[in-house]
C-alpha cells in the first residue's frame, strides 16, 4: 500500500515561506538539503509525518506559475473560530469562514488562506469525515 510522505511547493523565497509555513501552522523544518541548482526544505509538525517539500530554485527571481491545475492542500484544527482569529492577528489574512452543507448536511467548515507564493491552503474543523 503507498503512502503519502510530502508535497512539493515551488517557492521564491526561502525565509518567507518557512516564516509562514511557522506562524500558520507551527510547521517547522525537519531537514534541508542544499544543492548547486536548488534547495529542499522539509517541514513537518508531531501532528503528522507528512511533510511540506519547498523547493527553491537558486536564481530564479519571476514568481511562479501555478497554472490551472492546482487545487490546495489542506489541514485539520480543532477550533476553527480560534484559528481563524490567529490568523488575523498574525496578519496572514484568512478569508471568511464558510459551512459547506448541500442538502443541509454538514459537509465541511473550513476557510482558505494563502502562502507567500499564492498556493491554497484550506484549513478545516475537525469532524465528520475530517478526522
Amino acid at each position: 500500500m503507498a503512502k503519502a510522505i510530502h508535497s512539493m511547493i515551488r517557492v521564491l523565497d526561502e525565509a518567507r515561506s518557512i516564516e509562514f509555513y511557522t506562524k500558520a501552522f507551527g510547521l517547522s523544518v525537519a531537514d534541508r538539503l542544499d544543492f548547486e541548482k536548488f534547495t529542499l526544505v522539509y517541514m513537518s509538525n508531531s501532528e503528522s509525518p507528512f511533510e511540506i517539500e519547498l523547493t527553491i530554485n537558486k536564481g530564479r527571481i519571476e514568481p511562479y506559475d501555478r497554472g490551472d491545475g492546482y487545487g490546495h492542500l489542506a489541514v485539520l484544527v480543532e477550533d476553527l473560530a480560534a484559528e481563524h482569529a490567529r490568523f488575523e492577528a498574525e496578519g496572514l489574512n484568512p478569508r471568511k469562514i464558510v459551512e459547506f452543507a448541500p442538502d443541509g448536511k454538514l459537509v465541511g467548515k473550513f476557510f482558505f488562506v494563502a502562502d507567500p507564493d499564492g498556493y491554497e491552503i484550506e484549513v478545516l474543523e475537525r469532524g465528520g469525515r475530517f478526522k
